[in-house]
């Protein structure tokens, strides 16, 4: 990180500690500190930060945000004090951003941020000393520890905007204050607290609104809720499939594990290979592609980096299992959109063998919760689904849509369903693995595994 001293830090109070202390690290896991870093002690459901000081100091930190009235005062360390440490935090954040030079790209919308975020983090690297969001910190504690990871040298930063209720994208960009945008997707998602999509597209076009004049904006080619949105001063680039985007596939390849694909970005034609092969990576790689172009990096280096793209986990692993069937493990999380996506990604995988759905709750959709679960086990028929499999109590709404469709099975919870699942699964078999993030299904994946 680049060096910030303590006395920097005007929403904290350092109780201990020389002012001219610079921290050189920011991290809230007591076990990723190293030397020089700065330890926040946030309090959690399992753990408060507070118990693991010793540890960070043990590790290498120098200095310690805590609660007011909690640093130890026998630790030889520096300590600041906020009664608002997330606050705090965000504060750091904007001071290390505002000492780089570096270009921070925000990546927000309802599905797809982290999978863009990977891929450009990916195709940045070849060209740029580039950091970027690690796993999903998309939130006020995330994006603070984003910015964190800048060094003097850093040329980009990518990093995920996420949201869950209204406002919290537009704070986010505060402290992230990006130079270009890029809006994955607007679909359901959160419904609990947007009370709409119209709800949704206002949140997310709060990234449109936070941007610089003339900066580059990356949107999904004929997305209507985000016309009122849009601005004249802004460098808008479209992607999607319709040909009329200015990033959109020619020609998509796959192969056993990898695919060969053409874009045409604004009429100039780019063929690259990416380890990426399901059908919803054409979105994330021509969205991802639209933003490379719009840093001004030479398209021929395009696909440098498209071949070694990491996802970040339980987003399309896929894994055989020693039965034969092939496991996509895509429980990160759920929506509607993502949802569907996956599904087709899942008939697109067939391969002689079943098509198979298991499938956990999508959380926070609102009143009309029922309605989107019914909606997707339809979906999951029409795509050809051959066996859908809900487990938990607010996954039965799939089978109001897939019964006589497509065969069925529910499960009240995890536990009660790894033993019928190992049983049936034959060789051959493809088996989704998709829910919200408090559905857990990664537990079942490694049941499955073993």
């Amino acid at each position: 990180m680049i060096p910030l001293p303590l006395g920097a830090i005007g929403s904290a109070t350092l109780v201990h500690g020389n002012p001219e202390l610079a921290v050189t690290g920011v991290v809230a896991d007591s076990r990723l500190a190293q030397q020089g870093s700065l330890f926040v002690c946030l309090p959690g459901s399992r753990a408060d930060g507070h118990d693991f000081i010793d540890d960070a100091a043990c590790r290498g930190a120098v200095a310690i945000l805590a609660a007011p009235g909690r640093s130890p005062r026998a630790v030889v360390l520096a300590a600041l004090e906020s009664a608002e440490p997330l606050t705090t935090l965000a504060e750091v954040g904007r001071l290390v951003r505002a000492r780089s030079g570096a270009r921070v790209i925000g990546i927000a919308g309802s599905a797809g941020k982290t999978t863009v975020k990977d891929v450009l983090h990916a195709l940045l690297a070849p060209h740029l000393p580039t950091v970027a969001s690690r796993a999903s910190h998309n939130n006020e504690l995330g994006v603070p520890l984003t910015l964190a990871l800048l060094e003097p040298e850093t040329a980009a930063c990518v990093c995920e905007l996420g949201t869950g209720a209204p406002g919290e994208l537009a704070a986010l960009c505060a402290t992230a204050q990006p130079d270009l945008g890029v809006v994955t997707a607007i679909g359901p998602e959160h419904l609990e607290f947007f009370g709409s999509v119209e709800g949704v597209a206002a949140e997310e076009a709060a990234l449109l609104a936070a941007l610089p004049p003339a900066a580059p904006v990356i949107l999904p080619f004929g997305e209507p809720l985000l016309d009122p949105y849009r601005r004249s001063d802004l460098d808008e680039w479209r992607f999607g499939l319709d040909h009329r985007a200015d990033v959109h596939p020619l020609a998509w390849r796959p192969h056993a594990d990898s695919a060969d694909l053409t874009l045409a970005v604004r009429g100039r034609r780019v063929e690259l290979t990416t380890n990426l092969r399901l059908p919803h990576h054409r979105l994330s790689l021509a969205a991802a592609a639209a933003a490379y172009a719009a840093l001004g990096l030479p398209l021929d280096g395009l696909g440098e980096g498209a071949e070694t793209i990491a996802l970040s986990s339980w987003r399309g692993e896929e894994q055989r299992l020693r039965r034969g069937a092939l496991l996509i493990n895509d429980a990160y999380n759920a929506n509607p959109l993502s949802l569907r996506a996956a599904l087709e990604a899942l008939a697109a995988r067939r391969n002689g063998g079943r098509a198979i759905a298991v499938l956990g709750p999508m959380a926070e959709l609102g009143r009309e919760t029922a309605r989107w679960h019914a909606l997707a086990g339809r979906q999951a028929g029409e795509l050809g689904v051959d066996l859908l499999v809900a487990v938990g109590p607010g996954a039965r709404g799939y089978l109001d849509g897939a019964t006589g469709r497509v065969v069925c099975l529910w499960f009240p919870d995890l536990d009660s369903a790894i033993a019928p699942l190992r049983s049936l699964l034959e060789r051959d078999d493809v088996v989704l693995l998709k829910g919200s993030r408090a559905a857990g299904l990664e537990r079942l994946a490694q049941a499955l595994a073993q």
